[in-house]
């Protein structure tokens, strides 16, 4: 599938141009991976060795240049994904879909920001973040089907998982960089089915994660 947020005419591009647009990309990816999805444009720019105007005619806004940046990291995502959910074994499955999920958010900032982020007004962010909600809801309902997850689990509490990961992984990521692995093995001890002990509070209902996602954009 094509994530990028921007689809190229179909005459090909000039080779300086071709080249200054793949300079932007690489800095871009560098840059966004270091400091999350708020990077500075000039910088990126001036990674690149180009102006920022530059930028902007290759990348009209950052969503753009910010999808582009992490096309490969969120096929990666969405491949192990799928092989996750073509794996026999239920919890098998949901294991090898959240540790696949985690690796690749440990080795990106600006991935991880992406994860836990929504982008309203933005189709194709829109269409990512969906296609990523429905692997969610298929690998958990066939591990909560099978009886091995708790029933209670939603896909609002994998994303508050996500949330989590993503603070530990701030604080860990050069001194101790696996130190995920652990947070997430205690935590799938707790989706365990028979490790199930009634929950004080309701799950977040479909529109208060998608406001908490939206408002992570403001803070």
């Amino acid at each position: 599938m094509t994530i990028s947020g921007v689809e190229r005419a179909g005459v090909p591009l000039r080779r300086d141009a071709q080249e200054r647009r793949d300079r932007l990309i690489a800095a871009a990816q560098r840059e966004f991976a270091a400091r999350g999805v708020d990077a500075s444009l000039e910088r990126i720019a001036r990674d690149a060795d180009v102006a920022i105007g530059t930028l902007y005619r290759h990348f009209p806004t950052r969503m753009d240049l910010l999808l582009a940046a992490l096309e490969p990291r969120v096929q990666e995502f969405l491949d192990g994904s799928e092989e996750a959910l073509e794996i026999d074994d239920p919890w098998e499955g949901f294991v090898s879909y959240l540790e696949n999920l985690f690796r690749v958010q440990a080795g990106d900032r600006g991935f991880n920001d992406f994860l836990s982020r929504r982008f309203p007004g933005n189709a194709n962010t829109e269409r990512i973040h969906d296609l990523m909600c429905r692997q969610i809801e298929d690998v958990l309902i066939r591990a909560q089907e099978a009886g091995v997850a708790r029933p209670d689990i939603t896909r609002a509490d994998i994303v508050n998982l996500i949330w989590s990961n993503g603070r530990m992984i701030d604080a860990t990521s050069i001194t101790v960089p696996n130190a995920w692995r652990r947070h997430l093995y205690l935590m799938l001890d707790a989706y365990r089915a028979e490790r199930a002990h009634p929950l004080p509070e309701p799950p977040m209902t479909e529109t208060q994660l998608y406001d908490a996602m939206v408002q992570l954009n403001t803070n």
